[in-house]
């Protein structure tokens, strides 16, 4: 089992799904877990899909971290500024970040209307500012606030959460270039950070059994799932990794690092790492 006892790590969008996952894999580990999320009140989110900044801090602590929740609308720099100022003055550094909050297909309908795989032209524009204002820009800022204490401390690692549909075309053009903005800005992030000892990489899941996924369980092949907290567990790997630094700059397949890290999921299985011959 990795061990992040006494480091320090921010997971953003992390009131359910696949960031409150990556926030119990951190947790599970040991570690200090700062989950933020608009969510404060159950069911108030745009799926009714549940779960709060609040119940994922406790659920990470009952896994044996240290959960603290705090409020922010990604959105918003102000906010986002006030979280990580209160983790500069509260423990005094950052270990790990997790840029895992995301917008544009929480509506992905309009009225009656299944919008979201429509053509480009068809498509409401609001979706493409949603995917990249809540998605690229949101992780670019909590990045910058990240680095400014990373560098001054000389490490940490910066994961943003990503997917296949930057490289293959997944029914959405607007989601496959955000995608791609992060990967490539992953990348150049390496590059500028790499001279600090802090690492960057794209992390892509598989198939995740989130809230939503389930409720929509009967249109999806289940056989190759994932947990939410199976890619927490890659990330905890990853954080713990004294070589991280090689891998810095690079997309990641979280399935494949599972198999060098001799990391399974939650239920014993061995999840099958995608490749772009699956799509």
């Amino acid at each position: 089992m990795v061990k992040l006892n006494g480091k320090v790590a921010v997971v953003t969008g992390a009131s359910r799904g696949v960031g409150k996952g990556i926030a119990l894999g951190l947790g599970e580990a040991g570690a200090t877990v700062y989950v933020t999320g608009r969510t404060v009140k159950e069911k108030t989110d745009a799926g009714k899909l549940g779960g709060t900044v609040s119940s994922a801090a406790e659920a990470v602590t009952a896994m044996g971290g240290k959960g603290i929740g705090i409020p922010c609308d990604h959105t918003d720099d102000a906010q986002v500024e006030a979280v990580f100022q209160k983790i500069a003055k509260d423990s005094k550094k950052i270990d790990v970040l997790v840029n895992n909050a995301w917008g544009g297909y929480e509506n992905m309908r309009e009225g009656s209307r299944l919008t979201y795989f429509k053509p480009f032209w068809e498509q409401p524009f609001w979706r493409w500012d949603a995917m990249f204002r809540s998605g690229v820009r949101a992780a670019y800022i909590s990045s910058a606030f990240a680095a400014r204490q990373m560098t001054k401390k000389k490490r940490g690692l910066i994961v943003n959460i990503s997917f296949w549909s930057a490289q293959v075309y997944l029914g959405n053009t607007q989601y496959g270039a955000s995608k791609a903005a992060v990967d490539k800005m992953s990348e150049y992030m390496a590059h500028e950070l790499r001279k600090f000892n802090v690492a960057v990489v794209s992390l892509y899941p598989g198939l995740v059994r989130t809230e939503s996924v389930m409720k929509n369980a009967k249109h999806f092949d289940m056989s190759n799932s994932e947990s939410p907290q199976f890619i927490g567990r890659v990330v905890a790997a990853l954080a713990a990794d004294p070589d991280i630094m090689k891998k810095s700059g690079k997309v990641l397949v979280a399935a494949q690092e599972a198999l060098e890290y001799s990391i399974q999921d939650i239920d014993g299985r061995q999840p099958r790492p995608l490749t772009l011959q699956d799509f």
